[in-house]
């Protein structure tokens, strides 16, 4: 598990717009531009398809030497069509909250670029840009180029990545029941009534359960089809559903993805990659909210880090779930 750390945006931007526009802010190198540019990556942890890589593009020219006239970013792959750069350049007011001032139209995507043309008269500007990631750039790397003009003719670009970009699935708050939807697919990461197990009986991996049993602590539980009837008491077991599934209880691991939290650690690839399950047993007994589980399917092809993000005392919970593909 990887934990990921950020550092000020505020003074970077407040630099460069700074020397942007003091006379200490001349040529550099042997082009000897004075329109400047920079950039910084906001989103941390894996980079999953279906979640966006956020940014923030910066840049400034001295007021006397000109205006901002476009700003564009080009992916080297394509993003889905989600994917966006701000028209509004943002600041924080007294109260913390982030207030943005509009300094062009819409932004426009055209294949792997996206672009704003600026219609604000300014000279300076940070906009975020939302790159969001399609499952056609999973176990690849990706890279951006920033790009802007100014009203002077000069053009800049700042380079950024390459990201990998995760092999992992993720789904998030399936609602299990023992008297309802109990039965559950690392295969299809999905959780079927009944009527739809016995129609998927060969993808049943887990069966969720909730007991009050004299004498043991069984609580919300989970076991696999081929475990003991003492594991998995009074649960119908849909014909052909013989999976045996390896399961490690875990706790703390709150995955900042599957439970949606501001702070924490992320289950990346390489946990899924490297954890040993194989001698693991294929129950997990009183398994308790914000816990989490460790899974291999049987034919070893998925494993799956399951996080609790609730539980109740009427027999019902919410999973969510990253998997890897590892066969």
């Amino acid at each position: 598990m990887k934990k990921y750390k950020f550092f000020g945006l505020i003074s970077v931007l407040s630099l460069l717009f700074t020397m942007a526009c003091t006379d200490d802010f001349k040529k550099e190198g042997p082009i000897g531009k004075i329109l400047k540019n920079d950039c910084i990556k906001r989103t941390l942890g894996p980079n999953m398809a279906g979640l966006d890589i956020e940014f923030v593009y910066a840049m400034a020219i001295p007021p006397d030497k000109g205006k901002l006239q476009k700003a564009w970013v080009e992916a080297s792959i394509a993003g889905d069509s989600e994917t966006y750069l701000e028209h509004r350049s943002f600041y924080t007011d007294g109260s913390g909250a982030d207030v943005g001032v509009e300094v062009g139209s819409p932004c426009v995507n055209s294949g792997n670029k996206t672009e704003v043309a600026i219609t604000a008269d300014t000279c300076a500007a940070a906009l975020r840009y939302f790159y969001r990631i399609p499952e056609s750039a999973k176990g690849k790397e990706v890279s951006f180029t920033f790009s802007v003009t100014a009203s002077n003719g000069e053009t800049v670009s700042y380079k950024m990545g390459p990201y990998k970009i995760s092999k992992m699935d993720m789904v998030r708050n399936l609602n299990v029941s023992t008297d309802d939807k109990c039965y559950i697919s690392i295969a299809d990461m999905a959780v079927y009534d009944a009527e739809s197990a016995a129609a998927n009986a060969a993808k049943i991996d887990l069966v969720y359960m909730y007991r009050s049993i004299s004498g043991i602590t069984f609580g919300h539980a989970y076991a696999s089809p081929a475990a003991n009837a003492e594991y998995r008491p009074d649960v119908s077991i849909p014909s052909g559903a013989n999976n045996n599934t390896f399961i490690r209880k875990v706790y703390g691991l709150r995955d900042r993805h599957l439970a949606n939290l501001q702070y924490g650690i992320y289950v990346d690839d390489i946990d899924l990659e490297t954890i040993k399950l194989s001698d693991m047993p294929n129950y997990a007994l009183n398994v308790l909210n914000e816990a989490g589980m460790w899974v291999e399917t049987q034919d070893g092809k998925y494993r799956a880090y399951i996080y609790i993000n609730s539980i109740n005392a009427a027999g019902t919970a919410v999973l969510s779930m990253k998997r890897l593909t590892v066969k």
